[in-house]
């Protein structure tokens, strides 16, 4: 259950985040990142064994690689080679959750403008002048939705922009054919999905190569 969500998982994001299709690989998959100061690429294990971390460390000579797979982080620490450290600070929240339509009606004094691109749909909150105050995208694979950059303004929080956020996104997924969810969460945001009824399944251990 937990490898087949982050299957769908690392799919969603890729075409969310526009990079190039997900490559097996012998552990999971590996996903090149361009243009980021952050990393170059994600090694996504599906799941997480020890023979498996070790030979995805081991293929890695690329300073500001990233490992990802279900598991705490504690656990997979003893099994990286050198060069590589636990992104404790990055440390996720992989959840799902049964969707349901709620017809969600944007709080007063917000508008809500959803455009499609491609295969990801982008929902924007603007404020009374205009400006951004909430926004959260989406990538439908079949059934499955994958929701991705949630995030309200810390100048329009506390005002159930992020409810409304995710709840318009579900209807949309639903309409688009999808019936279940899925999404890696920071704490922050496991914390308000949790609210919605997403269940968290598994821990998101990051790993970054230094060199």
């Amino acid at each position: 259950m937990v490898a087949d969500m982050v299957r769908i998982w690392v799919a969603g994001w890729a075409v969310s985040r526009g990079t190039p299709p997900p490559v097996e690989k012998p552990w999971g998959f590996y996903v090149e990142v361009a243009d980021s100061d952050h990393a170059v690429g994600h090694h996504v294990l599906p799941e997480t064994e020890e023979a498996l971390v070790r030979r995805a460390a081991r293929s890695v000579s690329v300073p500001r690689t990233w490992l990802k797979m279900p598991a705490e982080p504690g656990e997979v620490e003893p099994w990286l080679s050198g060069g590589w450290v636990v992104a404790w600070e990055e440390t996720g929240h992989l959840m799902a959750v049964d969707l349901v339509a709620t017809r969600p009606v944007a709080p007063e004094g917000y508008t809500a403008i959803a455009e499609t691109t491609g295969a990801v749909t982008y929902l924007r909150v603007l404020d009374a002048a205009g400006e951004l105050a909430a926004k959260g995208q989406m990538t439908v694979l079949g059934e499955a939705v994958v929701v991705d950059k949630v995030l309200t303004d810390e100048a329009h929080r506390r005002r159930g922009l992020g409810r409304f956020v995710m709840r318009t996104l579900a209807d949309r997924a639903l309409d688009g054919g999808a019936v279940l969810g899925v999404l890696g969460a920071s704490d922050d945001g496991r914390a308000l999905y949790e609210t919605l009824g997403w269940k968290k399944h598994a821990t998101l251990a990051e790993c970054v190569y230094r060199g």
